[in-house]
């Protein structure tokens, strides 16, 4: 798998379901910090998406059809959009994200100036790192999620402290070339341990993880024990077998 070794450019996902003021105050901040290095945003949308949110993501594509695209999914879910959405990106790289300001927008210029230092590398955010955190989360997944944290980083014998924060930046031709398997929400934590078992370099950086004050959550709290099945079927899972080559 031949990875960048330059940044060029970097590609912004948003799935877009219910939101609306977030969603255009994601793409302001973004664009006041980083605008000369995103090559374009593919706004993911599906038949649950409103009437309101759409019209936004169309008032985006009227402005510069060329680095503003909607994107109808036809696989279903969160996974199943952000899996449609790798294999249309055009930069060098591209950043998964929440168009719900629960991944603060303000990181992506920070995402980015690492990129430009370490083409070859994931980087992802943490909320358990120092200058990291959680605002309004439900404390009994505050714990589920440490707990979480701490039994995966050491089966997976890495120093990671934030394996599920779907909040990433990745060489495209990582996330183009890998053979994924999730649809849900899971899918968040398949993106990090396929390429850690293939040993593509991660660097974490701290991030604020805020409740979103618009719409609703599409993920369930018991559907989080999900993430257990990807994870421990991709530790003992022969390495091979997670290229699409090799299918």
């Amino acid at each position: 798998m031949k990875i960048a070794t330059k940044f060029e450019s970097v590609t912004v996902l948003l799935p877009v379901i219910n939101e609306t003021l977030s969603l255009k105050k994601t793409i302001e901040i973004i664009e006041e910090s980083s605008s000369v290095a995103v090559k374009e945003y593919v706004m993911i949308v599906c038949q649950k998406t409103t009437k309101e949110s759409l019209e936004i993501c169309r008032s985006y594509v009227v402005c510069d059809p060329r680095r503003y695209i909607i994107h109808h999914q036809k696989l279903p879910f969160l996974g199943g959009a952000i899996r449609e959405a790798f294999d249309l990106s055009q930069g060098s790289h591209v950043i998964m994200m929440a168009s719900d300001l629960e991944t603060n927008p303000e990181d992506v210029v920070h995402f980015i100036n690492h990129a430009k230092s370490n083409p070859h590398s994931i980087i992802t955010a943490s909320r358990w790192l120092k200058g990291g955190t959680f605002e309004g989360y439900n404390s009994l997944k505050w714990f589920f999620n440490f707990v979480f944290q701490k039994f995966f980083s050491l089966i997976y014998k890495t120093k990671l402290s934030d394996m599920t924060y779907g909040y990433r930046l990745f060489p495209t031709s990582v996330v183009q070339n890998i053979h994924w398997e999730e649809l849900r929400h899971p899918f968040l934590f398949e993106t990090l341990i396929k390429p850690l078992r293939l040993n593509i370099p991660v660097i974490e950086i701290p991030s604020v993880w805020k409740a979103r004050v618009e719409g609703e959550s599409q993920n369930t709290f018991f559907r989080n024990f999900l993430y257990f099945k990807i994870g421990l079927k991709v530790r003992f899972s022969p390495k091979a077998r997670f290229l699409k080559q090799s299918l």
